[in-house]
C-alpha cells in the first residue's frame, strides 16, 4: 500500500507509463481486465458481381464465372435480379477442392 500511497503523491507528469496505469486501475477499483475472445455472430453479406469481385479480389468477368459455375452456389440468394452472397459460407464453399480441370 506504501507504493499506492508513494503514486498519488507523485505529479502526473513524472510518473511512467506503467506507473500511471497501475494508479489509474487501482484507483477506479478495477482488477485486471480479462481479454473476452470476440464472437462475430452477425452474418454478413455482399451484395452483386461487384460484391463477389471484391469478395474474390478478382475482376467482373471473373466473378461471373464463378457464379456461373456453381461452385458457391449454397451461398447466393438470388430474388430476381439481386444477388446476395454470404460471405462466410461463399469463402468456405471456394476453398473446397471439387473436381478440376479435364
Amino acid at each position: 500500500m506504501t507504493n499506492l500511497q508513494e503514486l498519488l503523491l507523485k505529479p502526473v507528469w513524472q510518473m511512467t507509463g506503467e506507473e500511471f496505469i497501475f494508479l489509474s486501475k487501482h484507483a477506479s477499483g478495477q482488477a485486471e481486465a480479462q481479454p473476452r475472445p470476440i464472437t462475430d455472430t452477425e452474418r454478413k453479406y455482399v451484395y452483386g458481381i461487384l460484391g463477389i469481385a471484391k469478395l474474390f479480389g478478382c475482376s467482373l468477368p471473373t466473378a461471373n464465372r464463378i457464379k456461373k459455375s456453381g461452385k458457391i452456389d449454397k451461398a447466393i440468394t438470388q430474388i430476381g435480379r439481386k444477388i446476395i452472397v454470404d460471405v462466410e459460407l461463399a469463402l468456405e464453399l471456394a476453398g473446397k477442392k471439387t473436381g478440376g480441370r479435364k
